[in-house]
């Protein structure tokens, strides 16, 4: 079957061999031969029906895929012939049940995130990673390669990609990784005993195409003449590869062990016996405390005929840059099978069609019912009665000659009555559909059809029953991504060997640059500003420390960022202050053009001291710590200040006390003046020299002056009131209206 090329482009050129190295490696090549052979047959039940669940979902009405082949011939419904034929509807279902899967998938896509796997590894380095694999992912449309494996996985059950590497230009040594699509998942065979559903135990990977007799020599002009590669070659094994027509060409991967021995030095330093690193530590007098057996893997990769090496290179990284996607798997008898969405739907859909055939069959029947007459009625006029379905005759005739037993004229013939739909018939189409649906682990709430859930609590919880029956599917594709992500950091310090700028992209989508220098010892260097203490930039070592990978699915980053917007614009509407610390935010985030321009201006309004991420200097902590002194100074004369305050407060309402007691006296006056009209000026000035006396005696008017000493308070009053010197004895003793007993009212 043909094949697009995804070869490797120099792949793996760190550790190059040349194009065509050592043809005369028989037993490499008879080892090779033997392996395709045994994958093709291990696989080859599987893939039959593989095969046909993806011409099921791609079925049409054109291509009749889903009417098996003898029920056709019996319903004299082959494809072109139409006449006196029983309809064969083909009513497909199944590609919307695969599609919203898949399209779930691209809604919610699964990402690798690096993260630090020891003291040594940084967690800045691990943020270049995660910018490193993006930037791969996004100038190689790694998307694409994601979703034709997802669909090949969904639709029949197991699809794959690659990675590959290619130099950056024409005019460049440079090397970058790519990520790459495989659309014929048939094309792959795969170590059959793995173990792991990605495929990272495999010892061995093919990927076939086949090529034209012309394409092939066009391609490979100094490979040897294929009239040549039948010496010494077995008939059967030569056809497998080479025919009239078409020419096999296997990319082939396997992994080469090599036994060696690990020595530990003392101070816990490791080299492989015989290395540099080992007869260095000789030179410097070290001996090796222990020392193990070890199984040294290198990944080789070769591109063959079947009977000659075309090319051969070794691979960068540890692991075969093939990886698998799997839908549902299971081992059978010591053979392994695999399934997708499509298996155990094809009944169903079948049922399906055929109901639905049956009842436009009985349809398109009901305007040709037969007529119905007696013997006779129809002699002589037989032509017109046998077309009257097909042809509009202006007149049909019949025999008056027909008579009954009794002599008297027969009615004339009748159409019979149509056939008419039956429940029965109905109930089983719609229970056919219902079983697809039960099949794919899909309900009418998944597929957004409105269901008996009345409440959005109720509508959630189905869609998620229905997401949970297809979940193996995102969750297998996610380890996947996870397992290339890995191979990812495996390979990009064997990459990026030699100080270059790197490209990265950030979880935004915003594109910066890294400096990559895997000659310095420690995994981050800061070049500082030696007059400002600031950092002016950073170096980055990938190959210090170890790194893992953990994967996220969820949104993608658009749907984040809206989900994002929406929140912060709650949170501003309901704290407008923060405009002033995170409003740059709330703009970047809104998604019309001239939204980052407008952040970045808005930041410049921001404090800089809540826009700088970096490290505090000595001279800021010096001021932090200033600034805390002065804080609790500030705190310690907050404290003075409400004392103060409670003081005046207090002297306040002495205040007002005191002019409440001056209106008494006041009030008292006026209404003495009010009945001085009937005394005399002598009993008059007795009156208020006795009111004066009994309230400078009681003390009332005397403490509740402000800022005056009770010692020295009668002398003063004294002195403004001649007249309470001379004052009698008795004055004090007066009633609380404040005239004498006996005065006249």
């Amino acid at each position: 079957m043909a094949y697009q090329d995804t070869g490797i482009n120099e792949a793996g050129a760190v550790a190059s061999g040349g194009t065509k190295s050592d043809r005369g490696n028989g037993d490499m090549l008879a080892t090779m031969r033997t392996r395709l052979t045994m994958a093709i047959s291990a696989y080859s039940d599987s893939r039959e029906d593989e095969l046909d669940d993806l011409r099921f979902r791609a079925a049409s009405p054109d291509n009749q895929w889903q009417w098996p082949a003898d029920v056709l011939a019996t319903r004299g419904s082959v494809q072109g012939q139409t006449i006196n034929a029983r309809p064969c509807l083909t009513i497909n279902k199944l590609p919307q049940h695969v599609l919203q899967v898949t399209n779930d998938q691209r809604q919610n896509r699964p990402s690798g995130k690096v993260i630090p796997a020891d003291d040594k590894a940084d967690v800045e380095v691990a943020e270049i990673f995660n910018g490193l694999v993006r930037h791969i992912e996004y100038i190689s449309d790694a998307d694409v390669a994601y979703d034709t494996a997802c669909d090949n996985q969904v639709t029949f059950g197991e699809g794959y990609f690659r990675i590959l590497t290619e130099y950056c230009d024409d005019n460049s040594f440079e090397q970058d990784l790519r990520i790459g699509r495989i659309r014929d998942s048939f094309s792959v065979y795969m170590d059959p005993t793995i173990q792991d559903p990605c495929g990272s135990d495999a010892e061995w990977c093919f990927i076939n195409q086949e090529l034209t007799t012309e394409e092939y020599e066009r391609e490979f002009p100094d490979a040897s003449p294929l009239s040549s590669l039948a010496y010494g070659v077995g008939d059967g094994q030569l056809n497998a590869w080479i025919n009239q027509d078409t020419v096999r060409i296997a990319e082939y991967f396997y992994i080469k062990h090599e036994a060696k021995k690990l020595n530990q030095y003392a101070g816990g330093m490791t080299a492989m016996a015989g290395s540099p690193e080992a007869k260095q530590a000789e030179m410097m007098g070290l001996q090796a405390i222990k020392t193990r057996d070890v199984d040294v893997r290198t990944v080789k990769w070769c591109k063959t005929n079947g009977f000659e090496v075309l090319e051969e290179r070794d691979w960068a990284g540890k692991y075969i840059p093939v990886i698998r996607v799997i839908g549902n798997e299971f081992e059978i008898d010591g053979r392994m099978y695999v399934s997708g969405l499509v298996r155990n739907a094809k009944d169903a859909q079948r049922m399906y069609n055929y109901w639905v055939s049956q009842e436009a069959e009985m349809l398109a029947l009901a305007p040709k019912a037969p007529f119905i007459g007696y013997g006779g009625q129809f002699e002589g006029y037989e032509t017109q009665w046998k077309t009257a379905n097909i042809n509009n005759w202006p007149y049909l005739e019949v025999n008056p000659d027909v008579t009954d037993g009794a002599g008297g004229p027969l009615p004339l013939p009748q159409r019979a009555p149509p056939p008419l739909a039956q429940n029965g018939l109905l109930q089983a189409k719609l229970g056919a559909a219902d079983d697809i649906k039960g099949t794919t682990g899909q309900y009418d709430s998944s597929l957004g059809a409105a269901g008996n859930e009345t409440s959005g609590r109720a509508i959630l919880a189905r869609e998620k029953q229905g997401d949970t029956g297809t979940y193996h599917f995102i969750d297998n594709l996610a380890r996947a991504i996870r397992y290339a992500t890995r191979q990812l950091v495996d390979l990009i310090p064997h990459i990026y060997d030699t100080q270059r700028v790197a490209r990265i992209i950030g979880i935004d989508g915003e594109t910066d640059q890294a400096m990559i220098d895997p000659t310095q010892p420690e995994a981050v260097r800061k070049i500082v500003d030696q007059q400002t203490g600031a950092t002016i930039k950073k170096i980055y070592n990938p190959n210090v420390g170890k790194y893992d990978v953990a994967v996220t699915t969820g949104p993608s980053y658009m749907t984040k960022r809206q989900e994002a917007l929406d929140a912060m614009s709650r949170l501003l509407q309901g704290n407008p202050n923060l405009w002033a610390v995170a409003g740059d935010l709330f703009i970047k985030n809104m998604d019309w053009p001239g939204a980052q321009e407008m952040s970045k201006r808005f930041a410049k309004t921001i404090d800089p001291k809540l826009m700088d991420d970096s490290e505090a200097s000595p001279e800021l902590a010096k001021a932090q710590q200033q600034m805390q002194a002065m804080s609790q100074e500030m705190q310690q004369m907050h404290q003075m200040l409400q004392n103060v305050h409670q003081s005046m407060e207090a002297q306040t309402l002495k205040v007002k006390e005191f002019d409440s007691q001056v209106k008494a006296y006041d009030a008292e006056t006026k209404r003495i003046s009010a009945v001085q009209a009937g005394m005399s000026p002598e009993q008059i000035q007795d009156i208020v020299m006795g009111t004066v006396h009994g309230m400078i005696t009681s003390g009332d008017l005397i403490n509740e002056m402000p800022g005056r000493d009770q010692d020295t308070m009668p002398q003063d009053m004294m002195q403004g009131m001649p007249h309470m010197q001379n004052m009698p004895p008795d004055m004090g003793q007066m009633p609380p209206q404040g005239l004498p007993i006996g005065a006249p009212q």
